[in-house]
């Protein structure tokens, strides 16, 4: 485990690298190509800036949950049962992360957020057709988590128990084609099951490597203010625009995934 002096200078990038991160994954779910590469930039190696960046930014996640907590109102009988697929994926994501080698995602991570994207875009062409061919008793299924849903969830939860970065992206892709709701809903439940990822694997992290609590506290500090502020600006945003946002942070983070 490399872990670098925390110099003031070091110590401001990381809080500032949180605030961002928190803001971003409270509205679109890829702050951890904010974090991550700073973390790794201030010398800690992959590994420890993965876990270190998992545990930091999980106090934002949650705050990013709190302020959208009226969103979700009559809707937690389906958060529970999302949060539950993103629990056992975010379990099994962890484990991996010290069972496989660090570059076995790298080729499918990009691939994953491109799909997720893809899912944004056509979400509002999908729902109006489906609607057209729904009768009532149909239209009421769709608001419901299916199997085929919980595994999708689930899988999601897996790969960002493992690294995270765009997971968002990929819930809210999934959910806009398999949940008939508005996407600010669907962007508040999309940070419930970040945190409940981002918790279940920071608990596997702790019993399996020493963590640098001091860039965790300097992350979280960050990430919790900017979770706050990302939440008070995502429930103002139009959908559109907020669809918009999400393809196109989404298309970066592909980007530089396939880059790095």
């Amino acid at each position: 485990m490399t872990v670098p002096d925390l110099t003031i200078g070091r110590a401001i990038a990381i809080v500032a690298a949180g605030g961002g991160a928190g803001f971003i994954n409270s509205i679109v779910g890829t702050g951890t190509l904010i974090s991550f590469p700073t973390l790794v930039g201030v010398g800690f190696d992959k590994i420890t800036a993965n876990v270190a960046n998992n545990i930091g930014l999980f106090p934002g996640s949650a705050s990013a949950s709190w302020g959208f907590r009226h969103e979700l109102r009559g809707y937690w009988r389906t958060v529970g049962l999302l949060a539950s697929a993103s629990g056992v994926g975010g379990l099994f994501g962890a484990l991996l992360l010290f069972r496989l080698s660090p570059n076995t995602f790298k080729v499918v991570v990009p691939f994953l957020i491109l799909t997720g994207v893809a899912l944004v875009l056509v979400q509002p062409l999908l729902v109006s057709r489906l609607r057209l061919r729904r009768s009532d008793s149909d239209h009421a299924e769709a608001r419901r988590v299916t199997p085929v849903l919980w595994l999708a969830v689930c899988a999601t939860g897996v790969y960002g128990g493992y690294f995270g970065a765009a997971q968002g992206v990929i819930l809210i892709g999934i959910m806009g084609i398999m949940l008939d709701e508005p996407l600010l809903r669907l962007n508040a439940v999309k940070n419930v099951l970040v945190t409940v990822v981002a918790l279940v694997a920071g608990v596997v992290f702790l019993t399996k490597m020493s963590v640098p609590w001091t860039a965790v506290a300097f992350l979280a500090s960050g990430s919790i203010t900017g979770g706050l502020l990302g939440a008070l600006v995502g429930r103002r945003i139009a959908p559109r625009v907020l669809r918009g946002l999400v393809a196109t942070v989404g298309l970066i983070a592909a980007f530089r995934l396939l880059v790095l």
